[in-house]
């Protein structure tokens, strides 16, 4: 990788991380990242609102390949100091989409200087962190009449620099789910005048655990939120909701997932005499790696004197990613940050600048596959 074009990466990923914006809320994220391309690239860059790709067009009957960053923050406090921090209180790029941009970009330096026998399309998308983003950029594929599609993410507690990788299933599915209950109010005094939401909840608390335990395959549901009733001590609770993520290796087993969970919440309502009512979000699919793909990237890391490290099994986590892999052969390999690095998601978490070049280098020799 040109010097140079590291060095405009790695500014770019501390503009990014110094200037977070959440899922959905990408404006300035977008426009920086835009700006940055025509400023040092001469690609096309085609904006659809709230996602855009740059393009470069080979002129030659090769392939049409795409590579995916995201470019969304999380709402947490930043609280290690360094030089390119974020400014926004409650908003940090805790989790490396600042790197993964600045990595694309880099890539897209190198493919407009060095040219490519392919076409290559640098994707460039908003709200993974939500599960929303990856369908939003959907139309790439068919506009564009994508052949593949690569994305890396960085990852802690893997060797440094290393890469991995796994055929098949790579990462789970997962969504958010809400029961909201509704009763009868009563005073506190005579409770037995109304319908109290609490048991109700209290046994699915206590019944869905034992639906992921009966599975022989990775089923968790995990309880994010219990909400029942007021501080107000003179009125029964007579509402509430339970709050879940759950997650599985397949799409179709966190079906059956919920839709035991949701037989259990109609009993309840049902005998009870209440009302019930379900909410989704941050669904993401399972992501699975075409294996021939899975065997590029092998091949690239082996070119770049990486380590390959093959995964076990799926990591529980979700990335929308899954989304592409769907319509089109796809792989998604992480790089590693090291044992003892902070992990994502935390405050102490900082994306490592040199995996700019790891990255690019790999893109480079996908492209040219």
């Amino acid at each position: 990788m040109d010097i140079n074009n590291f060095e405009r990466a790695r500014e770019l990923r501390h503009e990014l991380h110094a200037n977070p914006e959440l899922s959905n809320e990408e404006t300035w994220t977008k426009q920086h990242l835009m700006d940055f391309l025509k400023r040092h690239t001469s690609l096309e860059i085609i904006n659809r609102g709230t996602w855009f790709y740059a393009a470069y067009r080979s002129g030659a009957d090769g392939l049409s390949i795409a590579f995916r960053a995201d470019f969304d923050a999380l709402p947490m406090d930043e609280t290690i100091d360094v030089p390119w921090a974020s400014k926004f209180p409650g908003k940090a790029h805790k989790c490396g989409h600042d790197g993964h941009s600045a990595t694309l970009a880099a890539f897209a330096l190198e493919i407009d200087q060095k040219g490519c026998s392919n076409n290559i399309f640098f994707l460039f998308q908003p709200a993974e962190e939500t599960g929303e983003g990856a369908k939003q950029c959907l139309p790439l594929l068919k506009d564009e009449d994508i052949d593949r599609m690569y994305g890396y993410h960085n990852m802690s507690g893997m060797p440094y620099q290393s890469i991995n990788i796994k055929d098949g299933n790579l990462q789970c599915a997962s969504t958010g789910m809400t029961i909201r209950m509704t009763g009868k109010p009563a005073h506190a005094s005579t409770p037995e005048d109304g319908i109290n939401p609490s048991y109700s909840i209290a046994r699915l608390i206590n019944e869905i655990p034992k639906l992921a335990e009966a599975s022989r395959s990775l089923l968790l549901a995990t309880i994010v939120n219990v909400d029942i009733g007021t501080r107000d001590f003179g009125m029964a609770a007579y509402e509430g909701e339970l709050s879940l993520t759950i997650r599985a290796l397949h799409e179709k087993e966190l079906e059956v997932l919920k839709a035991d969970i949701i037989t259990i919440a109609h009993e309840e309502a049902m005998n009870r005499g209440m009302k019930v009512s379900f909410e989704y979000s941050d669904e993401f699919p399972e992501t699975v790696n075409d294996s021939a793909m899975a065997d590029e990237v092998r091949w690239a890391a082996g070119e770049c004197g990486l380590e390959v490290n093959e995964l076990q099994e799926a990591i529980r986590g979700s990335e929308d990613f899954g989304h592409y892999a769907k319509e089109v052969p796809a792989a998604y390999f992480y790089i590693g940050n090291g044992e003892n690095h902070p992990p994502l998601h935390t405050s102490e978490y900082d994306f490592i600048d040199e995996h700019i070049k790891t990255g690019c280098n790999m893109f480079e020799m996908l492209a040219n596959v």
